[in-house]
């Protein structure tokens, strides 16, 4: 049995993804910074008759959450899926023309070095098991800059670059790294982007591993990139 890792769990999006896995046969390792959150996720999995476990970590202590990582390899077995879905807090959304240089930090450690942190704790055993995948989430300024919300615009556009690479240099091993765009607000009654459609779409990419970069519906009055 493998292990989905969560960075990020929340009763929303995390949730429905770690259901949509754990109903497919693997156990669950939910990590935010919140314990009491993380319990109730895991009892709301366990009376599904989900075998999952929650890790406290925050992403911006790299050493909490690498730790958090480890532990969950050696409580629950290998982690074979990896997904990194963070919100961003929203002292990260200010205006282009207010957004100093100490103003980049957090974004930055968040979306560039928390996800490097993360691929460089679960690598080593996805490497050893001869399979995995790493997805990524990010909203709609990964791909088309906000000048409203600078600081996420500019970190997400760098997970995406960093995402991209580590898609191209370890498709050889039988890792696949890839990316979901999620333009709109993610909410039960949305067509496209509740929590149960976009868990399942995330479960989708796992298994197909077709490409690179996917959207959960077009973004409006652009064409999609090509994977």
């Amino acid at each position: 049995m493998t292990t989905f890792a969560l960075v990020g769990a929340g009763p929303g999006l995390g949730l429905a993804t770690a259901r949509r896995f754990g109903v497919a046969g693997h156990t669950v390792a939910l990590i935010a910074r919140d314990a009491e959150k993380l319990d109730g996720l895991t009892a709301g999995l366990a009376r599904d008759g989900i075998q999952a476990r929650g890790y406290t970590a925050d992403v911006l202590d790299i050493e909490s959450l690498t730790a958090a990582l480890y532990a969950a390899a050696a409580d629950l077995g290998p982690i074979e899926i990896l997904q990194y879905s963070p919100v961003p807090r929203a002292d990260f959304m200010k205006p282009v023309l207010g957004t100093s240089v100490d103003d980049l930090d957090a974004p930055l450690a968040f979306s560039v070095k928390g996800p490097v942190a993360v691929v460089n704790a679960v690598l080593p055993g996805m490497r050893e098991l001869g399979r995995g995948t790493l997805l990524f989430v990010n909203g709609s300024s990964a791909v088309r800059p906000k000048p409203k919300v600078a600081g996420t615009s500019i970190a997400f556009a760098a997970e995406s670059a960093y995402a991209r690479m580590l898609h191209d240099a370890l498709a050889p091993e039988n890792i696949h790294a890839a990316q979901l765009i999620i333009p709109g607000a993610i909410r039960p009654d949305a067509e496209h982007s509740s929590p149960d459609t976009l868990g399942m779409r995330l479960y989708d990419i796992h298994t197909e591993r077709d490409g690179f970069r996917h959207y959960s519906e077009p973004l409006p009055d652009q064409p999609q990139d090509t994977p």
